[in-house]
């Protein structure tokens, strides 16, 4: 698996800046999407349940990171240094927008998901950056001796990489939950069609990406996806331990097992395209699989078990 990989790590994805101020408007006008299901009453529930809104938040910022990086150490025979970290860099991204219907339709709590998706989009201003950047650094370190001739150094920008997430992120959040609010009526037709054309710009956005590695994709997809598959498996198990542990009610621990679970994987994307964080030069090819990938199979397992669950009752 490891030499296959290799092969993935020279493709570089190249935008010209028109290409990629396009993808900066899709993924704020995503973000502006999720924001117009956001009242300010959504944040006054998360301090009346402070303890699922705690759990939800350590086990998103904190707990799927930690589990991240002992995974890719578990694995670290197997997949090659740009791979693992992209699997860092998708658990260091917010929660993303399609976890609000899926904890709808697994009769999950809907109002804590919407507070933990627009709590840690605002917090991943800082904790993306900061989430990357450590574990990635301890990894850097742990495989220093053993990746030979093909490590290379991986230094970031946190600075750009800050302002590119709150550009992209808090902006149109902040924005959308205004516009929520004081033009109601329109909000209540936009948030479906919205909801649905997210998705759509997303599996565009990586199409376009990989148009011209197609062949090389879909002859490694086994790899990635059974990479994938364990890292999204370990985020729900994540996400439902520590709901279990804590005993938080199950309708919340539903919600919290899906927020985990379900990431935003099109904010990885934006950021590995943005060349003043991750420069030309550098060999990103595993990173950029990885985090397409996730964003593709996330919205299947996500929607596997928000229909496992629409059929189970909750018992109190």
């Amino acid at each position: 698996m490891y030499e296959a990989l290799q092969q993935l790590d020279p493709i570089k994805i190249n935008f010209s800046a028109s290409g990629m101020h396009a993808i900066n408007i899709v993924l704020g006008f995503i973000m502006f999407g999720v924001a117009l299901s956001i009242k300010p009453n959504h944040f006054r529930d998360l301090i009346r349940q402070p303890k699922s809104t705690i759990v939800g938040l350590v086990s998103q910022v904190i707990a799927l990171p930690l589990m991240t990086f002992l995974l890719v150490l578990a694995i670290s025979n197997f997949i090659t240094p740009t791979v693992a970290m992209g699997m860092i860099l998708v658990a260091a991204c917010p929660g993303g927008n399609i976890s609000n219907f899926m904890t709808s339709y697994s009769k999950g709590n809907t109002e804590l998901s919407i507070g933990l998706t627009a709590s840690t989009t605002l917090l991943a201003t800082i904790t993306t950056p900061l989430n990357f950047a450590f574990w990635g650094g301890l990894y850097m370190k742990f495989i220093s001796n053993r990746a030979g001739q093909y490590l290379q150094p991986l230094e970031i920008d946190n600075v750009q990489m800050f302002e590119t997430v709150f550009i992209l992120l808090g902006i149109p959040l902040i924005l959308g939950v205004f516009f929520a609010k004081y033009f109601p009526l329109i909000t209540e037709k936009l948030k479906k069609p919205i909801q649905n054309i997210s998705i759509l710009f997303f599996v565009t956005m990586v199409v376009l990406a990989f148009t011209n590695n197609l062949e090389l994709f879909l002859k490694y997809i086994y790899y990635i996806f059974f990479i994938v598959l364990i890292h999204n498996f370990l985020a729900f198990l994540t996400g439902y331990t520590l709901g279990t542990i804590f005993k938080v009610p199950k309708r919340d621990r539903r919600t919290i097992t899906i927020e985990t679970g379900i990431q935003n994987a099109g904010l990885g994307l934006v950021l590995l395209f943005n060349t003043k964080i991750f420069p030309n030069e550098m060999a990103l090819g595993g990173m950029l699989f990885i985090t397409a990938w996730w964003g593709m199979w996330h919205i299947i397992s996500g929607l596997c078990l928000a229909t496992y669950w629409s059929t189970k009752s909750i018992i109190v």
